[in-house]
């Protein structure tokens, strides 16, 4: 019997190797974006009276709650324009160390956040400030993770790279499901509501804190040392003046995060809260089996990353991207109606957003290029999952608040169809189909204009 790993060329082995540092150094972060961002959704109801205070019905603290969660995403296009240029002058592992090093301590202040019968309406102002500083600095996290993944990855395993980049962030909403799991279990939902739910941001900051230390053990991207040097020389161009030149490149990036957003926050965040508003499982319940449906997910985006190197990006998007749009209300009507039970849904829902979320990373990296990439790529996705991730609990329970939950199957899959449009606009990038052929360098994508 052979070694399978001797079919692997030694030089390809070796470059593999060699670049397990930079694919850590991306993905320790994803995971701690992801769990730091989710744990404040999945613990919002039990920590919304201690901060919020309570509403008409206990919906107003719940409200309020997300409304936070909404806010902090107004500040990722601010993190985004600055530690974008940060990471397009200064290097993409300074940028990433910095904004982890922010993320960290705004988990560890939610913590320490004295409740509202302590210091009253200041409660929710110290909550909202934490989560504005963890919005600028998410806002530069992706792009940067993207970039770095981009200009790092072994050509011929570049998706396979760009899925366990992106894992992390599925990795990260495991974990939040699991720590709130583990709460539940040790201290139930009476001892969450009263303070217990501070220790998963306390674990969130201490994942962040040894997110920084990897990171500052990373090398720097050689790709973007070259495109540094031709910068000094040339100068770098404008922000406005990068999407002009650039345009169809931040179009495909709003029509992929568009669909990338809005089904991750609806199938691997709210959907508990969703199937529980129609009495099918209790949210405690269906909460909890979201650990197994988050390991589906993250099985499916490895294999939708590894189809992409073995077969070329195009095929594998054109089925993964499609899928959903037909299949999002089908589920949900089944759902809604009974005959199709909450763990079926809840699976085939999160495979969905995988086929999407597996290869995002290199392909809207791909787009721009290396002197412009973190903040042009940055800025536009940050402004789509602000306005439409970020608001969408809140537009969920605002519906539900009204009865209208029946328009959520509907919003959600128009949104999805954007990935599936954005394979037409990205024909529109120069170099981008060469750059995307299977064999071809991951600096392919010419830096000429749009």
């Amino acid at each position: 019997m052979t070694d399978g790993s001797a079919v692997i060329p030694l030089r390809e082995r070796s470059e593999v190797g060699g670049r397990r540092r930079e694919l850590a150094a991306a993905t320790v972060g994803s995971v701690v974006e992801s769990f730091d961002w989710n744990i404040y959704a999945v613990l919002a109801p039990y920590f919304a009276a201690d901060l919020f205070g309570h509403g008409k019905h206990g919906v107003g603290g719940v409200l309020g709650a997300y409304a936070v969660f909404a806010v902090g995403f107004v500040a990722r296009p601010v993190g985004s324009y600055l530690i974008g240029r940060l990471s397009d002058t200064r290097g993409r592992r300074f940028a990433l160390s910095l904004g982890m090093a922010v993320i960290a301590a705004a988990g560890l202040g939610i913590a320490a956040v004295p409740g509202r019968a302590a210091i009253g309406a200041w409660a929710a102002v110290l909550a909202v400030a934490a989560r504005l500083v963890q919005g600028f600095a998410f806002g530069g996290e992706a792009p940067s993770v993207a970039a770095y993944v981009t200009e790092t990855a072994p050509p011929r395993h570049r998706f396979a790279f760009s899925s366990v980049s992106y894992g992390g962030v599925v990795l990260g909403s495991l974990l939040s499901f699991g720590v709130l799991a583990l709460l539940l279990r040790t201290i139930g939902t009476s001892g969450l509501e009263n303070g217990g739910w501070r220790w998963g941001f306390v674990v969130a900051g201490l994942l962040g804190l040894a997110a920084v230390w990897v990171r500052r053990r990373a090398p720097e991207s050689a790709e973007f040392r070259r495109a540094r040097s031709h910068a000094a020389a040339g100068g770098r161009p404008s922000f406005p003046r990068t999407l002009r030149t650039h345009r169809w490149a931040a179009l495909t990036v709003f029509l992929t995060t568009l669909g990338g957003t809005v089904g991750y926050y609806f199938a691997l965040v709210y959907l508990p809260q969703y199937a529980a508003a129609y009495h099918v499982i209790d949210k405690e319940s269906a909460a909890s089996f979201m650990t197994a449906v988050l390991g589906v997910v993250l099985v499916t985006m490895l294999l939708t990353g590894a189809a992409a190197d073995r077969f070329g990006l195009l095929p594998v998007a054109r089925i993964g991207f499609g899928l959903p749009v037909p299949l999002v209300g089908l589920l949900l009507a089944g759902l809604r109606q009974g005959w199709l039970p909450f763990q079926v849904v809840a699976v085939l829902l999160g495979m969905l957003v995988a086929t999407v979320l597996g290869t995002l990373n290199v392909f809207t990296g791909l787009l721009f290029p290396t002197e412009v990439r973190a903040v042009g790529l940055g800025v536009v996705n940050a402004a789509t999952i602000a306005a439409f991730g970020g608001t969408f609990p809140l537009l969920a329970e605002w519906l539900a608040d009204r009865d209208l939950l029946g328009v959520i199957p509907w919003y959600v899959t128009v949104c999805t169809a954007g990935p599936a449009l954005a394979l037409l606009t990205a024909t529109r990038v120069p170099g981008f189909a060469a750059a995307v052929t299977k064999g071809a360098t991951v600096s392919g994508c010419s830096p000429g204009s749009d």
